[in-house]
């Protein structure tokens, strides 16, 4: 069986969700081998193997912490003429689809971004992806070279598979562009102990109908008593009721949880254009024809400020 290149999203050999998702889904379509780099690269190896990776191949360098993309695409490039993969798969953030593309130019392949599956085909690996806003869903494959293929979080259940998990190591040779950008501080992001936006399988968000910063209080109350994270809408961002980082929609994340619940969102396409493809969407307005209400599973037609704290309250007892 031809093997696929899965590129590995960690934090000091913690590794994400994201990536074993990508690890479910190229078992689909081949062997998944495994690339992990930088600091604690070699750490990811159990979790990898656990979850379908027949190797790991590993590098460490500084050009990985100190400059940024080319020293990866580097990287991914060298693991690529190693293993001449059948398809390479690649996390969906923003430096996930950057390192995916610089990686199709130099190698002369086709990309496929932000699939929200993938199967096997009789020409090669066959990806879904939602377009204009998850108005429509298509189905594509590459047609030239070896498929490079980014997936959005929350895309596949985890499914473990144990599977050796050999761990080799990399040998990089650095191009002269990968000391081009180089980072010059980093400042560490406060943690609000909720999971990662983008990754998270529950989102709370808060619209214009929240009326003011004073009032996500309710908004974060909820999100906590499900271990959600914490959306909003452009409108609230713009108000400045919430940190930009925490923006749903066509100018801020695309988000695609198991659940995602929206409260005081009229729905305008921005916003849809970034939750979408969620699975199951809950909305609470107190305005019966807001056009959110023509995409949700469930609606509840009310005021927020007396639904949410009851459903808050509801969830709490019930885990009590």
């Amino acid at each position: 069986m031809a093997e696929v290149l899965v590129y590995v999203d960690h934090v000091d050999g913690a590794v994400r969700k994201p990536t074993l998702e990508l690890l479910t889904l190229a078992r689909r379509i081949g062997e998944p081998v495994a690339v992990a780099l930088g600091a604690g690269a070699e750490n990811t190896a159990a979790a990898l193997a656990e979850h379908g990776a027949v190797k790991v191949l590993t590098a460490d360098a500084p050009e990985f912490a100190e400059y940024l993309v080319v020293p990866k695409v580097d990287a991914l490039q060298a693991a690529y003429d190693a293993v001449s993969p059948a398809a390479v798969l690649v996390p969906s953030s923003a430096e996930g689809k950057e390192i995916a593309a610089r990686l199709a130019v130099r190698i002369g392949s086709g990309i496929i971004t932000d699939a929200v599956d993938l199967e096997a085909g009789d020409e090669g690996p066959v990806a879904t992806q939602s377009a204009f806003a998850a108005s429509f869903t298509t189905k594509s494959r590459v047609s030239k070279g070896t498929p490079v293929i980014t997936v959005k979080p929350n895309s596949a259940a985890v499914e473990a598979a144990p599977a050796a998990g050999a761990v080799e190591a990399l040998s990089v040779t650095f191009s002269a562009l990968a000391t081009g950008t180089k980072v010059t501080s980093r400042t560490p992001r406060e943690s609000t102990g909720r999971p990662e936006l983008t990754e998270a399988a529950i989102v709370v968000s808060g619209g214009r109908g929240v009326n003011g910063a004073e009032n996500f209080g309710i908004i974060e109350a909820l999100a906590d008593s499900l271990g959600a994270a914490v959306g909003a809408s452009r409108a609230a961002v713009d108000a400045g009721w919430y940190p930009h980082s925490n923006q749903v929609g066509q100018t801020g994340k695309s988000v695609s949880p198991q659940l995602y619940i929206a409260n005081g969102i009229s729905g305008a396409i921005q916003h849809r254009a970034g939750m979408q493809t969620s699975k199951t969407i809950v909305a609470v307005n107190k305005d019966a024809e807001a056009p959110i209400f023509d995409l949700v599973d469930y609606g509840v037609v009310g005021d927020l400020f007396q639904v949410v704290p009851q459903l808050t309250e509801e969830v709490n007892a019930r885990k009590g």
